[in-house]
């Protein structure tokens, strides 16, 4: 069996029948999945998921104060900037571009992790490294981890019902594991460890990850603007961490078909390129998914790309080796008559 067909923990429904055909579970499978694989005192290796989720649960407090004590149309207009731009954009240059597909490199170790703490740490790297490689190989297919023809909910818990990597790997499928995981910079379990806590990642290196980066980023909040700006942005993160969760609902069309002729050139899945996304994360999905390894999503002139110009940004000063970029390779395979123009 190919390595990605398995190398993450199928849910209790399965993800396909007998026909080959996906299966749709209602949303109480759905929700009874998801509590199940919480359930720290079932399995400590049930700790990842739940983590993820515990983020989450630790921002919803922020959110709530910043806007009882806090909001007025200044730092609304700062958690916008900071959760909708600024957390979007770092999730696609470091969690998507960088940690998964690898469209550019660092020059050292420095560098990668400067950028990996941009922001307030929310999504772990495993969770959606892993099953975002899967996604590729089956997009819109039985075995997809967020499929968006199986229902938004099916895509929102996507992260602790279809995204952890599997408890029963082999050694060298673990190690395989690895190989993906090597250049993000998190230390590995070893395979003992693997087989006790379930996971590529220490839960004790994750903790003390998170408890540094939140530490550093409150207190600097607070030094800049007190316990207001701290509250605005770490709430924002907190409806980042939420909205991020809809996105592949979205970015697949909610599972129909929604391609349009002239916007959306790759037709091997239900993948579309939307404005919102685009603009404010550099988010233009079809496109992708068109060209998944290259550092620029935006090709055409309006496609803004803030994730892109990042990244060139720090190939400018050095910070980033190397990168791929396919607007060139774009250009000649579907809009031959604009190379010209362009070069």
């Amino acid at each position: 069996m190919p390595f990605l067909d398995h190398v993450l923990q199928p849910p209790s429904y399965g993800w396909k029948d007998t026909q080959n055909f996906l299966i749709k579970p209602s949303p109480r499978q759905i929700l009874g999945e998801f509590c199940l694989r919480l359930n720290i005192f079932k399995s400590k290796k049930n700790w990842l998921p739940l983590f993820s989720w515990i983020k989450v649960f630790c921002l919803a407090p922020f959110f709530i104060c910043f806007l009882i004590f806090y909001l007025t149309w200044w730092t609304a207009l700062l958690a916008f900037v900071y959760g909708m731009i600024i957390m979007g954009t770092h999730g696609t240059v470091w969690l998507h571009r960088y940690c998964t597909h690898g469209a550019y490199k660092f020059r050292n170790n420095f560098w990668r992790f400067i950028t990996q703490n941009l922001t307030i740490k929310v999504i772990p790297e495993e969770i959606y490294v892993i099953s975002h490689h899967v996604h590729h190989t089956k997009s819109d297919q039985p075995g997809d981890p967020y499929n968006a023809q199986a229902g938004f909910l099916y895509c929102f818990l996507a992260d602790v019902n279809h995204q952890p990597i599997a408890k029963n790997l082999t050694e060298q499928d673990y190690n395989r594991v690895c190989l993906l995981m090597r250049h993000t910079g998190i230390t590995a379990n070893t395979y003992k460890q693997y087989q006790s806590w379930g996971s590529y990642v220490n839960p004790w290196r994750a903790v003390i990850s998170w408890a540094l980066n939140w530490c550093f980023w409150y207190l600097l909040f607070y030094i800049i603007g007190g316990h207001a700006l701290a509250f605005c942005f770490f709430g924002a993160a907190g409806v980042w961490a939420v909205g991020v969760r809809t996105f592949n609902y979205d970015g697949h069309a909610k599972g129909k078909d929604k391609q349009r002729e002239g916007i959306d050139y790759h037709h091997g899945d239900k993948s579309i390129n939307q404005l919102w996304p685009g603009l404010v994360a550099g988010e233009w999905h079809n496109n992708h998914h068109l060209y998944p390894r290259s550092a620029r999503s935006g090709f055409k002139p309006y496609q803004i790309d803030l994730a892109w110009y990042f990244i060139w940004l720090m190939k400018s000063i050095g910070a980033v080796s190397h990168y791929r970029d396919y607007r060139n390779h774009f250009y000649k395979e579907h809009m031959p008559d604009k190379l010209n123009k362009l070069l």
